[in-house]
């Protein structure tokens, strides 16, 4: 590959974020590295550092910028802060789409960021605004969990490019032995005959639409917690 070059106008943070950003949408998070993120903004990798601590310092700030340009919206009168709600996790979520990699991202984070604070705390406000308590609120959060970061917290997910097929030693399941899940199985395939899986779109909506469900009926009761 030739040598790209050096570029000769001063680098910043957001444009090393915006070409991590660009790599990571082209050649997955795996791929990014500092010496490939150096070729694409024409400049050495040391030159990197004085904008990014590490790799991982790196993911945070791909994180922001993407979290940065969401729209925010408002709840200006009480009803409607179911609406604000829902439109600010569809915002995040359509994210996914563009950017294969970002789930993967949100989930290996451990720090909460400036960034990741804002998007919890403009959420955190919609409920206030919309008459929850704060404890309500608080404990709200934790049931929505991953969900305000537009993914369902599934465990055995078998989305392609998650992870390499393997080889197993356990018995191979007799379908006789789950007569729910194959009664179940059965049901979708009937409704659904062409589909080759679950509609991740229609069951994450229909999650999010339970819990909010169940969250205004809570705040009408004015639910608190024991302790």
């Amino acid at each position: 590959m030739p040598r790209t070059a050096l570029r000769r106008d001063p680098l910043s943070r957001e444009a090393v974020l915006r070409a991590a950003v660009a790599v990571a949408d082209e050649r997955g998070l795996e791929a990014l590295s500092m010496r490939h993120l150096a070729e694409r903004l024409g400049v050495v990798p040391m030159a990197l550092y004085k904008h990014v601590a590490d790799k991982e310092d790196l993911i945070d700030g791909m994180i922001e910028i993407l979290l940065a340009d969401l729209p925010r919206p408002a709840a200006d009168r009480r009803p409607q802060w179911r609406e604000a709600v829902v439109a600010s996790i569809a915002g995040v979520r359509r994210l996914h789409g563009d950017h294969p990699w970002l789930r993967r991202a949100l989930e290996t984070r451990t720090l909460r960021t400036p960034a990741v604070l804002g998007h919890m705390e403009h959420l955190s406000s919609l409920f206030l605004a919309g008459g929850f308590s704060a404890d309500l609120t608080h404990h709200l959060m934790h049931v929505l969990g991953n969900r305000i970061w537009g993914f369902s917290p599934e465990l055995f997910n078998e989305a392609p490019g998650r992870a390499a097929p393997r080889r197993s030693t356990a018995a191979i399941p007799d379908p006789g032995d789950y007569p729910g899940i194959l009664a179940i199985a059965t049901d979708a395939r009937a409704r659904r005959p062409d589909a080759t899986g679950c509609d991740e779109d229609f069951e994450f909506d229909f999650a999010l639409g339970v819990i909010l469900d169940a969250a205004e009926r809570l705040r009408r009761g004015r639910w608190s917690s024991p302790h």
